[in-house]
């Protein structure tokens, strides 16, 4: 196990207190809704990588699976429409009652490059009061070749944007995630945005060769924003999906970035380029959403390193320590036990 105190340190880090957060709920992508679907590999997933759900099922059986979209902050309220970076968990359910997970968000890099830098960050991006800048305030930012800090919301007196610009600003290596989560919007559909892994992560081929890749999930209908010049509308996104899927479904395709020489495989605060070859790993199709949410949702207990063989963690060390940052969270919260708990959590 990491460091237990660095470790408990993270969690606390992105606790809000109440009544704007709790500890019986997950401290950040609090707010979320849970969906039923099924997962079927491409043609050429298995030569790539030889993790079960990868390979076409002799049975005809399509593969189950949980996911669960969030809204990043750790607010227990529903705000929609607010500029926030989205995640999305899927857990693929394979045979006797094993399962594989992969956690993905909206961003493509993580604010920090290791645990201590990530805690330092948490610490400083912890919601402070905020204002609305006037006109002189933002011209002189532009004049110096720098974002403004967007307007409030009418409603919203704290946030964190003051607090990790200034974070970022100091330290080079937070400032892609800063701003693209400065600057993301919020979508039409949580089935309307792209969702990144973002860690890098090394699968075995058929052939037994090791890559280095990271994993997107690339909605099939497209990527669509709210229009930003309008008021947020706050509550629509979970009404939303229901809807979808009591009239249809909705799909993803699974994409893996292959790195190459060069690439940083243990930064996830690093882009790759984005001519980096991609294969098409499976779809993703949402069926249904499950009327029991405590169950499908607030209980689920997601993590990064839920692996299976023929897919590794990389070095990143962020990637392992998230590991028990999310089982200190589930065993918290009182989620069903996490898959490295040794009492379960397929569910």
């Amino acid at each position: 196990m990491e460091d237990p105190q660095l470790v408990e340190d993270i969690v606390h880090a992105l606790d809000l207190p109440p009544p704007a957060g709790s500890t019986k709920r997950r401290p950040v992508h609090t707010v979320g809704v849970g969906v039923q679907g099924h997962f079927v590999p491409s043609a050429v997933a298995s030569g790539y990588c030889v993790a079960e759900h990868f390979q076409t099922r002799t049975d005809g059986k399509a593969l189950k699976v949980n996911v669960r979209f969030s809204n990043g902050m750790g607010v227990v309220q529903e705000h929609d429409g607010w500029s926030d970076v989205r995640g999305m968990a899927v857990r693929f359910h394979l045979d006797d009652k094993r399962s594989t997970d992969l956690v993905a968000m909206t961003l493509p890099v993580f604010f920090a490059p290791s645990p201590k830098t990530f805690l330092e960050f948490a610490l400083h991006a912890r919601p402070a009061p905020c204002r609305r800048l006037t006109p002189w305030e933002k011209i002189k930012q532009y004049l110096k070749l720098q974002l403004p800090m967007p307007d409030p919301y009418p409603d919203q007196d704290e946030r964190p944007n003051e607090g990790a610009t200034s974070y970022a600003d100091a330290h080079i290596w937070a400032q892609p995630a800063v701003l693209d989560a400065s600057v993301i919007g919020a979508p039409v559909s949580y089935v309307r945005t792209a969702y990144h892994a973002v860690h890098t992560f090394v699968v075995t081929g058929s052939n037994k060769e090791k890559r280095y890749v990271r994993f997107t999930w690339a909605p099939v209908a497209g990527v669509l924003n709210k229009d930003p010049t309008k008021p947020p509308e706050n509550e629509y996104l979970q009404s939303e999906l229901k809807t979808r899927l009591e009239n249809g479904t909705a799909r993803f395709s699974l994409m893996m970035q292959v790195g190459e020489t060069g690439d940083d495989f243990n930064d996830s605060t690093r882009q790759w380029p984005p001519h980096r070859k991609r294969i098409m790993m499976g779809t993703l199709t949402l069926e249904s959403m499950p009327e029991d949410q405590q169950t499908y949702n607030e209980k689920l207990s997601f993590n990064p390193c839920h692996l299976i063989d023929g897919i590794e963690p990389s070095g990143d060390p962020v990637l392992h320590i998230r590991k028990d940052v999310y089982e200190y969270s589930s065993n918290r919260r009182g989620g069903n036990p996490c898959p490295f708990s040794g009492q379960g959590g397929t569910s």
